[in-house]
């Protein structure tokens, strides 16, 4: 009967911890016991076998469950599970593309970045733009550029 725990202690170094399970008890686990060993941390949650060996109460069979966690992109939320693959690439864009001077609502900080003096730009001049372009299991591509987000924040979190 499979049993629900929690990592409550992880020696990386010995490749041993300690769940909590569900009643409270602490059991005795080992990292080969341990289906994808590359996600314990302490607090993770786990499912396991429960049983007992010479020193008392432990688990085997553990499986880690995965964190399903979420990232915000320019108000979009996206699983990271979901993502398939990423890629941060340059695209040559006119240089006046995307910021409407008239009637541009943005941060300060980003409203001081691209605001160009208007005589600077000339229709034919372009400007090299960030943009990344994440694709789903689900076969969705997403496209962001560096005018509305961190790109290499944003990576940083991808490569989590």
């Amino acid at each position: 009967m499979a049993m629900n725990g929690t990592i409550t202690t992880w020696f990386e170094d010995k490749g041993f911890g300690f769940i909590k399970d569900e009643n409270g008890d602490n059991r005795y686990f080992h990292v080969i016991k341990v289906a994808n060993p590359e996600l314990i941390k302490k607090d993770a949650a786990v499912t396991f076998e429960p049983t007992t060996n010479n020193k008392g109460l432990s688990a085997y069979s553990v499986k880690v469950i995965p964190e399903s966690k979420y990232i915000y992109i320019a108000g979009e939320k996206i699983k990271l599970t979901s993502i398939k693959s990423y890629l941060v690439y340059s695209e040559e864009v006119p240089a006046d593309t995307g910021i409407d001077k008239e009637n541009t609502v943005l941060s300060v900080g980003i409203l001081m970045n691209s605001i160009r003096p208007k005589a600077s730009t000339k229709s034919d001049e372009t400007r090299s733009l960030k943009k990344l372009a994440i694709t789903t299991f689900q076969g969705t591509t997403l496209i962001f550029t560096a005018d509305e987000i961190d790109i290499d924040a944003t990576v940083k979190l991808l490569k989590v």
